[in-house]
């Protein structure tokens, strides 16, 4: 019997259709003869504590024009399913956890939820990566300006960003002296009272900010370097950093030795780890990206072995 398979996602109309992660995962279960469902975050409900989807059943295409058709819109059980692939991109606000506890309620009947429900509510982004200090660069988590002051003026150079976002957004490099320093504490830490990340700068990222992608705890043997590019410091393709797709080094490969077994634990079975030089500084679980680049540089299918993990999960 085929094996039923729900994505939640952002629009599907909205995906960029040369890029994006999720669809290359959609295109492998259609070819291996899963049924697809779609539906939006905003699809999910619980009646009488029994979690439903109002999905659509999902066609895939390799058309530039054409990617997707979407059957009528239906309500089902998620326990119907086999598999959900919970790839909702951030941000990670109350919403999104709502979400979890719905999709936990549906792993409770036996459905396969990648990635497991309570473990992206415990593994924010940001901080997640500082269970492992001996990967870290010198960071600081505060609201206090106080402390923020403090830390720049120990390192003199620094990056501070929101413990919420994603791809680049609201990042800010502080040189020593810089006048909008202030400015820049002020309005992330929403004076003192929001939680911010700060890190000593890593000046290896104009070589690039290595994006290396984790199937149940295993690292893909390349990394995609995001390699910033003209005036914007930041490695990050959304805003316009030119992808290098290059073998994994021996740091590298320690820092995935070192994550790794404790990702497997947590059921965190699709993961993207950022390393800039020598530093572990976000680890992704949310909708991580860099399967398309990867696979047309590599000749492999990323997809293909985060699917075989997933059957195998299944029992």
């Amino acid at each position: 019997m085929a094996i039923k398979l729900g994505v939640v996602m952002d629009n599907m109309a909205t995906v960029n259709y040369k890029k994006d992660s999720t669809l290359a995962m959609l295109w492998e279960a259609d070819r291996r003869g899963y049924q697809l469902y779609y539906l939006e975050q905003k699809d999910l409900l619980l009646r009488d504590s029994k979690p439903y989807g109002n999905v659509h059943r999902l066609t895939m295409y390799h058309d530039a024009n054409h990617w997707f058709d979407l059957g009528e819109k239906q309500t089902i059980p998620l326990a119907d399913l086999n598999i959900i692939l919970m790839r909702k991109d951030p941000p990670f606000n109350a919403e999104y956890i709502y979400a979890t506890y719905l999709l936990e309620h549906a792993e409770k009947l036996g459905v396969l939820v990648a990635n497991k429900p309570q473990s992206l509510r415990d593994a924010n982004e940001k901080l997640f990566a500082t269970d492992f200090p001996q990967c870290c660069p010198p960071n600081l988590v505060t609201c206090s300006i106080e402390k923020l002051n403090e830390f720049w003026q120990e390192h003199k150079d620094i990056v501070c960003k929101p413990l919420d976002s994603m791809g680049g957004d609201s990042i800010f490099r502080l040189r020593e002296l810089d006048v909008n320093a202030q400015v820049v504490f002020h309005n992330l830490t929403h004076a003192g009272k929001q939680f911010i990340m700060a890190q000593k700068f890593i000046p290896d990222i104009i070589a690039g900010d290595k994006r290396i992608l984790l199937i149940d705890g295993d690292p893909f043997p390349f990394a995609l370097a995001r390699v910033p590019q003209g005036k914007d410091w930041r490695g990050n393709l959304a805003v316009g950093a030119e992808g290098k797709v290059q073998p994994l080094t021996a740091r590298d490969q320690w820092i995935c030795e070192q994550v790794g077994s404790t990702l497997r634990a947590k059921g965190l079975y699709f993961v993207g780890i950022d390393v800039i030089g020598d530093y572990l500084t976000e680890i992704n679980v949310t909708s991580p990206t860099g399967i398309r680049e990867l696979d047309q540089a590599s000749g492999l299918n990323i997809s293909a072995l985060l699917f075989d993990r997933l059957e195998h999960h299944l029992g």
